[in-house]
């Protein structure tokens, strides 16, 4: 196998690279250094958000690159204190202000926030719908959402996200929300996906590392890929960086999947917080 980061198709038509490059937690100083690591070991997706306050710094970074604007994946997401139609439209408006570019790739509502706003999180997508047919987002799509939360977007809207991305990781596999994801289509996006790091000292993990000569990290990262997800792993270390890439080109087989799978601890293995009570805005 080559070592190649593959595209998979959403449902809008469009392809998104399945390995990305996430910034959360890298303070705006660092981020454009990260990025460009990113870039050279070879990734064209990127992952921030409005909340994250380094949009841009990776617009700095994609436009110092010397790669073609058509070459890189750039992913953002609306902030929690932005959910209002006029707001969203606004702080979308920011979001392309601060990157710089006159498109985005994928936006996403960042948490569906059920218990503020009226709870009406339907007429925030309603932007994004608005967003995407104008093209200034060429796909859009939902973060943090539960399988009621996506029904109630089938039952009161007309397009369906092209991805939900949420936490998910060998100690919580978040089964419920990737099976609705996958009867409709849409691609499931995994943050933290190595549980901040709490996964790599797991004994089956380690030992399935061994057998395979494969850090424990690229397996976590090869199990994720093996499920179909889209992965964005964290880091501001050159070496990590370009580790974590090297995971296209080596397979688990049945029982290695099988022995990672059974790690899931339920919701006593989410490491964030739950979707449905979440109610965080910032200041």
């Amino acid at each position: 196998m080559a070592n190649t980061i593959p595209d998979i198709s959403l449902n809008d038509g469009t392809t998104i690279p399945q390995l990305g490059f996430g910034v959360f937690q890298i303070e705006p100083k660092d981020t454009v250094a990260a990025v460009t690591t990113a870039f050279e070991a070879g990734y064209r997706h990127i992952d921030t958000a409005e909340m994250y306050g380094n949009e841009a710094e990776v617009g700095e970074a994609v436009r110092v690159s010397g790669l073609d604007r058509g070459a890189v994946y750039v992913t953002s997401k609306l902030s929690n204190a932005f959910h209002r139609p006029d707001d969203a439209r606004k702080a979308f408006d920011s979001t392309l202000a601060a990157l710089k570019m006159d498109y985005i790739d994928l936006f996403l509502i960042h948490w569906p926030l059920p218990t503020l706003y009226d709870g009406d999180y339907v007429s925030t997508w309603k932007v994004l719908e608005e967003l995407q047919r104008d093209g200034r987002a060429r796909s859009v799509g939902v973060s943090n959402f539960q399988a009621s939360h996506l029904q109630r977007l089938a039952d009161e809207a007309s397009v369906v996200p092209a991805v939900n991305q949420i936490e998910a990781h060998p100690y919580f596999g978040n089964e419920q929300v990737r099976a609705y994801g996958r009867e409709h289509n849409i691609l499931t996006e995994a943050w933290s996906p190595i549980a901040q790091g709490k996964v790599l000292n797991d004994p089956t993990v380690v030992d399935i590392a061994g057998q395979l000569d494969r850090t424990p990290a690229q397996v976590v990262l090869r199990w994720h890929v093996q499920r179909g997800d889209i992965i964005f792993p964290k880091s501001t270390t050159p070496k990590r960086i370009e580790e974590n890439t090297r995971i296209f080109d080596f397979e688990l087989d049945d029982a290695a999947m099988e022995r990672i799978t059974e790690l899931d601890k339920g919701e006593a293995g989410r490491q964030g917080p739950d979707p449905d009570t979440f109610a965080y805005l910032p200041n």
